[in-house]
């Protein structure tokens, strides 16, 4: 249930933002509801779990993990969008190496 309201809230900001500010602006925001909703509460639930069938609290374990997955997202947003005028391959593949490192370094 979480994760339809959170969708159609960030889908209807998308909606927003592209009503106010057009469609180039509003269509990097299309990826948010499907991609990031979902993997957000689904890594807090995947970690809470586990921490729980370990014999632990894992509310907090869950949250720490999906942060973690928000700021390796916006690395890869970050970069893609400083490297994407110049060339689509290259900046794809080094927004995903900027996720992977950023991720890792913060695990």
């Amino acid at each position: 249930m979480i994760r339809f309201v959170l969708g159609g809230a960030v889908t209807a900001f998308t909606g927003f933002i592209s009503s106010r500010y057009g469609t180039s602006v509003g269509g990097r925001f299309l990826g948010l509801p499907a991609v990031f909703c979902a993997s957000a509460t689904l890594i807090e639930k995947q970690e809470g779990r586990r921490k729980r069938e370990a014999g632990f609290a894992g509310a907090r374990r869950g949250r720490q993990a999906a942060a973690l997955d928000a700021a390796g997202m916006l690395c890869f947003a970050i970069v893609f969008a400083l490297l994407v005028q110049s060339n689509i391959p290259i900046a794809f593949s080094v927004a995903s190496f900027a996720w992977v490192v950023s991720s890792i370094a913060a695990w």
